[in-house]
């Protein structure tokens, strides 16, 4: 085969390429059907219609990591591709995702890959709590994803709200800052929340007036995996794992940079966002990565009126870059988040003007992946990162009132091996941790609970079964964690305080079933614990934004909890609809009650104890082409939590809620309406006010335009149409003020 060589001018590289992609130069020449480069797979998607090439389409090698965006010609290249079988993904925004064998030679593949409009995706594969890379539909238990257009669309200032439209997903806040995610009635730090698979590093489990230190703006993509799933990522994930996705430490270089640049703004709050990242390569085998985003808001909005001082800042900047050979790949990346918020007063206790919160978090990671180091094993994988983090709540006068510092360390290996014995696949990994939790306040809001230090170590072993039809999975992991305060204190007004230690296994078994003609079903049985956090141990004092006095119990043992999940799930080319049912029993659930009595500084006094629980729910989406451009989008999601030593209601537990939408789209162009709906909650807990259903109306608009060869697409939604007056029930404001009136956004996205 002849190889002509084809010269492309390139966009600018650095922050300039992540904030003018828009400008960028197109393709200088017509894509020669032809393989130019060793060691690459090339080729050129079209559209199926009109034989037209496609820009802005993401291709990918599954299981690799390698991937690429077509140019205004269609055409693409995976780098750094030896010879052997690979499966390609091609997603684009307006068609129907298509999933295609290669087999590569010696000197590469060339491929032509057309796709088909549709209103809906097809599934998306998933990383998330798998052994290796696979389509939703082939989960062993529950999993969503929200990447691309819908992405976009969703995109808010917090990772919460932004999912809040997915199965069995509702949030909690206390004001929009804080909002912060609950899977199936469970929230707090048994909701894993992970950066391309490593755990955040901060203290949004510690309060409802914390944020979650992560910004969902430069995202690729969030998966979110519902019900017990702590085997590959720890103890504590009762409720389920969410995982941002943006690839920091690059596993491939890529042939052109590529990344995305984005520009929000929002009337019901006055918030400004944007920002992006990019990939290119410094050389032959270096591939960097830069990223920055900035977001500033003013007060809510609501259709009672302005909720001050929930005004807030964030800005994060992060860089990765790795060294990329035949054996795989090592790298680095560093982050840096800073979220400057406010917490609305009026509550009992709290400042009339309410409280600023100001909260700084660095990250680094390291990362080593080996590609197949002997003939047993296909992977060989070790992590390792540092946090520091601080978080102050501020009275009047910049007086600190609360102070909360963090400091984690932690290192991990996960090997995947090959097909070995009955086990056509399965790995087997390693965890240590230390993380050091630091408290300090002043005046009436200082603090008895002790600066404390947690160790863990961990290990685990996964395993699967292919019969065919049929697929099992197994796994086992062990805990050991250690709890040591810096000071012991057995006479201690809460209790014992003393040095703790916790050890216990967690479980999972799971089957799924392919009946065929798109239908699969399956369930799983997991075994999951939780150690008791150092809040909920050792807290003794104010803690001045929450407007809340917390009273540790230093004897509190773990959570055990078992989580059965049984579903259904059906794919076609014109529909997609999941339907799952859940049961989740734990021993010693552990929950902060308040009490009725006000503190000494006049703060209502909220005791930690402990109770069996039964969480026990369902929840389905629905995707339907119906034809000529319309979809009809459909989910629901229910659950019922009861304390059943007491048969009392769990407090602060989701209603039965859901979301029907009819979206008509055409590849250049979409418009869509949304219906959000929620039934009353009286089911509730002590002290703890019921809450009225309702329906909000939202529509959305938007157009994708190829300019410079880039894709680039604009998005309007006006949500709450009708300027509602309602409550979210797990709100900690709902007392004071409803949630967000009308408000129109507009956003901006160009992908390269």
């Amino acid at each position: 085969m002849s190889r002509h060589p084809i010269r492309r001018s390139h966009p600018a590289i650095g922050i300039a390429l992540i904030l003018m992609a828009a400008a960028a130069t197109p393709e200088s020449a017509a894509f020669a059907q032809v393989v130019e480069h060793r060691g690459e797979i090339e080729g050129v998607v079209r559209a199926a219609e009109t034989e037209g090439p496609l820009a802005g389409a993401s291709v990918s090698v599954v299981g690799v990591g390698t991937s690429a965006v077509t140019h205004g010609d269609g055409s693409f290249h995976l780098t750094g591709i030896a010879p052997g079988s690979y499966t390609i993904r091609v997603q684009r925004l307006g068609y129907r995702s298509r999933t295609i064998e290669v087999t590569v030679g010696v000197d590469g593949e060339y491929v032509e890959i057309e796709l088909d409009t549709s209103p809906i995706p097809l599934e998306d594969f998933v990383v998330t709590a798998m052994l290796t890379e696979r389509g939703a539909a082939e989960a062993l238990r529950p999993v969503s994803v929200m990447a691309g257009e819908e992405l976009q669309r969703r995109m808010t200032g917090t990772i919460a709200e932004t999912l809040a439209s997915i199965p069995g997903l509702a949030e909690t806040s206390m004001g929009p800052a804080t909002s912060r995610p609950v899977i199936r009635g469970l929230s707090g730090d048994r909701v894993l929340m992970l950066e391309d698979g490593s755990r955040v590093g901060d203290v949004s489990s510690a309060g409802p007036d914390h944020a979650t230190a992560v910004d969902p703006l430069a995202a690729r993509r969030i998966e979110v995996v519902r019900g017990p799933a702590s085997l590959l990522y720890g103890s504590n994930a009762l409720g389920g794992v969410i995982n941002v996705i943006r690839d920091e430490i690059p596993s491939a270089v890529p042939h052109h940079p590529t990344g995305a640049a984005s520009l929000q703004v929002q009337s019901v709050s006055g918030s400004v966002s944007g920002g992006g990242s990019a990939t290119f390569a410094v050389s032959e085998r270096i591939p960097l990565r830069l990223e920055v985003t900035g977001r500033t808001a003013g007060d809510l909005h609501t259709p009672a009126g302005q909720l001050a001082n929930t005004n807030g800042e964030t800005l994060s900047a992060g860089a990765g870059g790795s060294w990329v050979a035949g054996w795989g790949h090592a790298g680095a990346s560093a982050r840096g988040y800073r979220n400057h918020y406010g917490i609305p007063g009026g509550f009992v206790g709290g400042h009339a003007e309410g409280v600023r919160i100001e909260m700084e978090r660095a990250a680094s990671k390291v990362q080593a992946v080996i590609e197949r180091p002997n003939a047993r094993f296909r992977s060989v994988r070790f992590d390792g990162a540092y946090t520091w983090y601080r978080h102050r709540e501020l009275e009047s006068a910049n007086i600190i009132g609360t102070l909360f510092r963090l400091q984690t360390l932690n290192a991990d290996m996960l090997a995947r091996h090959q097909a070995w014995g009955p086990f056509s696949a399965g790995a087997v990994g390693a965890r240590v941790a230390w993380e050091d939790f630091g408290y300090g306040g002043s005046g009436v809001a200082r603090t008895d609970t002790p600066d404390t230090r947690r160790s863990t170590v961990a290990a685990y072993v996964f395993e699967e079964v292919d019969l065919g039809a049929t697929r099992v999975e197994a796994g086992l992991r062990y805990d050991w964690v250690f709890i040591s305060p810096a000071h012991e204190d057995p006479d201690s007004d809460i209790g014992n305080v003393r040095d703790r230690s916790f050890h216990a296994a967690s479980a999972s078994l799971g089957l799924l079933y392919d009946i065929g003609a798109g239908m699969t079903v399956g369930a799983s049985l997991a075994r999951a614990f939780r150690t008791p956090d150092v809040t909920e141990l050792f807290s003794e004092g104010p803690h001045l934004a929450a407007y809340t006095f917390e009273i540790g119990n230093p004897s509190l043992e773990t959570e055990q909890g078992t989580g059965v999940d049984v579903f259904a799930r059906f794919e076609s080319p014109r529909l997609r609809a999941e339907i799952a049912g859940f049961y989740n029993r734990i021993r010693g659930y552990i929950y902060g009650e308040e009490t009725g009595r006000l503190s000494r500084v006049l703060l209502p006094i909220y005791q930690f104890q402990s109770n069996d629980a039964l969480l026990a729910g369902f929840e389905g989406s629905l995707n339907w082409d119906l034809g000529r451009g319309l979809a009809l989008q459909a989910v629901a999601s229910s659950v019922r939590g009861t304390l059943t030593e007491t048969d009392r209601p769990i407090p602060l537990i989701p209603p039965l809620q859901g979301h029907v939408g009819i979206e008509y789209e055409r590849p250049a162009w979409f418009v869509g309406w949304d219906t959000e709906m929620a039934t009353k909650q009286d089911r509730v807990g002590a002290f703890e006010s019921p809450t009225k259903g309702y329906t909000v109306f939202n529509a959305s608009a938007g157009a994708r335009l190829t300019v410079g060869g880039r894709l680039n697409v604009i998005t309007v939604s006006l949500n709450n149409v009708t300027n509602r007056e309602y409550r979210n029930h797990l709100s900690r404001v709902k007392e004071i003020m409803p949630e967000a009136g009308r408000g129109v956004s507009l956003s901006y996205r160009v992908v390269f």
